[in-house]
C-alpha cells in the first residue's frame, strides 16, 4: 500500500506528499505526539495506508486514532481516504472502521482503494490506482463524500449493578473470559461479575491490559513456518496454554472508537502466530459488550464474521443497553446449552466466503506457509470444486438427458418431485424415529 502511494506521488508532482510511518514509530508517537500533530495540522488530505489485519486495520492504526482523539488536534473539514492491500478478506470492515473514526473527527471521507497485494505489479492494478486518485481529487473538489452513519441518540449512562444470584459451580468445563477492562470500566466489570455468578461452571478472567506485549504484529511472516513469534514476550505460549485450552471463550469489552481499546486489537493481530489455522474450531463463543452496540453495524459484522470464519458457535451478545441482567442470564444459559449439546451451525456467507479466500491463498503460498498448508490438508479445507468429480459427472448426465426432447416431455411438471424426493424421505425417517 505504501508503494501504491509512492506510485501516485510519482505520477502527480503537482501535489505535495508527506509520508508519516506511524506504524513503525507508534511508540515514539506515544511519547511525543507534537511532530505528528504539526504534520496533521498542515495537511489538507490524510490518506491512511495500511495492510488489513484480522478484519480491521492493524493495532498500530487503532492506537493512532486513540492518540489523535486524546490529543485533540483539529482535523475537522479536512479530507480523508485510504489505501489498503490484502487478499480482500474482510477489507470492507477495515475500511468502514477507518471511515467511522474519520467521521468522529469531522472529516470529509472519500471512498478508499482496496487493492490486492499484487495489484501494483499489473497494468490493471496500476490503472485502478490511477483512477482512484483521479476520483479522490474530484471528490475533494466537489464534495462527493461517503455518507456518515446514523449516530446513536443520547442516553444517560447508568452504572449497572450486579444482581444475579450465584449458581452452584461445577469444574466440568473451563470457561475463559478474555477482557481488556480498565479500572474505570465499572459497567463491564459488573457485567462480568454477574455472568460469572450466573454461569454454573468455573470461569477465569484474563485481562489483556496486564499482558506485557512488546508490540503489535509486524507482518514479518517469521511465524509462517515455525508457528513462533519473533517477539520474545511469550505471547504465543500464553495464547495456547492460557486461552486456547478453554472449553468456551467469552470476550468482554467496552466499545471505543467503533471497536474497543487498542489492547484488544494487539491481541487480535498477534494471534497470527496461528497463521490462518482455525485451531479453535467448534469452541463456543459469547460476548459481553458495554456501549451502544446496536448502533455499531460494522462491529456487529466483525463479531459475527469472526465466529463464522473460525468455525465457532456464536452463542450471542449481552450488552448494557437495556435489560442487562436478563441478557446476561440468557447468555449464560445459552452457553451452557452450547457446551452440553455441542451445538454447531452451518457457516453462512461470512464463513464460507472468508474460508474460500484463505483456502486459495494458502494453496498458492503453501511453499511459504507450511504450517497452514499442513493444517488445511489434514482438515480437508482444500475442498476445490474440481475435486467433486462424481457430482460433476452426475450433472453432465442430467444435463444431457434433459436435453433430449422425449425426456423433457416425460419430466414436464415433475422436476420438483425429483428434486424434493430425497428430502421427503429424510422427513419420513425423522417421523419414524419419533414414533
Amino acid at each position: 500500500m505504501v508503494h501504491t502511494a509512492l506510485y501516485l506521488q510519482a505520477l502527480h508532482p503537482e501535489h505535495s506528499f508527506t509520508f508519516l510511518p506511524v506504524g513503525q514509530r507508534i511508540k515514539s508517537c506515544e511519547k511525543d505526539f507534537s511532530p505528528l500533530r504539526a504534520e496533521l495540522a498542515k495537511a489538507e488530505l490524510i490518506l491512511f495506508s495500511y495492510p488489513v489485519y484480522t478484519f480491521i486495520a492493524p493495532y498500530q492504526l487503532h492506537r493512532l486514532f486513540e492518540l489523535i482523539k486524546a490529543d485533540g488536534v483539529d482535523l475537522s473539514g479536512k479530507f480523508a481516504s485510504q489505501i489498503t492491500t490484502s487478499k480482500h478478506f474482510y477489507d470492507v470492515t477495515a475500511h468502514r472502521y477507518v471511515e467511522e473514526n474519520c467521521f468522529d473527527l469531522g472529516m470529509g471521507v472519500v471512498r478508499g482503494l482496496s487493492a490486492d497485494m499484487d495489484d501494483l505489479l499489473t497494468e490493471k492494478g496500476r490503472r485502478e490506482a490511477e483512477h482512484f486518485f483521479d476520483q479522490l481529487i474530484f471528490s475533494c473538489e466537489h464534495g462527493l463524500f461517503v455518507t456518515p452513519p446514523a449516530q446513536p441518540p443520547h442516553r444517560e449512562k447508568t452504572v449497572y449493578q450486579p444482581c444475579l444470584p450465584s449458581a452452584g459451580k461445577s469444574g466440568e468445563k473451563d470457561v475463559v473470559i478474555v477482557t481488556n477492562y480498565a479500572p474505570e470500566d465499572e459497567n463491564l466489570q459488573n457485567m462480568i461479575a454477574d455472568f460469572r455468578a450466573a454461569l454454573p461452571f468455573e470461569s477465569r478472567v484474563v485481562n489483556l491490559r496486564e499482558f506485557p506485549f512488546d508490540g503489535g504484529c509486524l507482518g514479518c511472516f517469521g511465524c509462517a513456518v515455525t508457528g513462533k513469534c519473533v517477539y520474545k514476550d511469550g505471547f504465543d505460549a500464553f495464547l495456547r496454554n492460557t486461552i486456547q485450552t478453554a472449553d468456551a471463550f467469552v470476550y468482554a469489552f467496552t466499545i471505543s472508537d467503533h471497536y474497543t481499546h487498542s489492547s484488544f486489537k494487539c491481541f487480535d493481530d498477534r494471534q497470527f502466530c496461528n497463521g490462518h489455522r482455525t485451531v479453535t474450531h467448534g469452541t463456543p463463543i459469547a460476548y459481553l459488550i458495554s456501549g451502544d452496540y446496536r448502533y455499531e453495524s460494522n462491529l456487529r459484522m466483525i463479531v459475527e464474521g469472526r465466529s463464522e470464519v473460525g468455525g465457532n458457535y456464536l452463542v450471542g451478545v449481552a450488552t448494557d443497553e437495556a435489560d442487562t441482567a436478563a441478557q446476561i442470564q440468557t447468555l449464560a444459559d445459552g452457553l451452557v446449552l452450547a457446551l452440553e449439546k455441542k451445538l454447531s451451525r452451518p457457516a453462512n456467507f461470512y464463513g464460507v466466503g472468508g474460508m474460500k479466500i484463505f483456502r486459495d491463498l494458502i494453496y498458492v503460498m503453501r511453499g511459504l506457509m507450511k504450517a497452514d498448508h499442513k493444517f488445511y490438508k489434514t482438515h480437508g479445507i482444500y475442498d476445490f470444486p474440481q475435486k467433486q468429480r462424481k457430482r460433476i459427472l452426475q450433472m453432465q448426465l442430467v444435463g444431457a438427458l434433459i436435453a433430449i426432447p422425449s425426456v423433457q416431455k416425460k419430466m414436464k411438471g415433475q422436476m420438483n418431485s425429483y428434486i424434493i424426493g430425497p428430502y421427503e424421505k429424510v422427513v419420513e425417517q425423522a417421523g419414524g424415529k419419533q414414533g
